[in-house]
């Protein structure tokens, strides 16, 4: 039997040192967003649906293009190997474009 336990549009995340509002935060395989500034050893959360505007690498990424967090540059991308799954592409964007809309952790 399951007990309900929250909405799953945000989940509890408590991080050993501070993370700014609209901070990219890994969580194992689930690519997250910050929404709101969380102090170090503090009880916040962190968004795992939504639409962000994510900075992304050079190129441009197709409307509904699976992307792709890399952590070593901060951006979006749409190269799997190395980088962790984020969502897929609200929005199309140009190479040109220094960010990407994405709708996050959708299949």
């Amino acid at each position: 039997m399951a007990d309900y336990y929250q909405d799953g549009d945000l989940v509890n995340y408590t991080p050993s040192s501070a993370v700014a509002a609209g901070a990219v935060v890994v969580l194992n395989d689930l690519v997250t967003v910050a929404p709101r500034p969380i102090a170090a050893n503090a009880l916040g959360a962190v968004a795992v649906e939504g639409v962000f505007k994510l900075p992304k690498a050079s190129g441009a990424i197709g409307q509904g293009a699976i992307v792709y967090w890399d952590s070593t540059n901060s951006n979006v991308t749409t190269t799997s190997s190395g980088n962790k799954r984020a969502g897929k592409a609200a929005e199309a964007a140009l190479s040109g474009d220094s960010v990407v809309p994405v709708l996050l952790n959708i299949g």
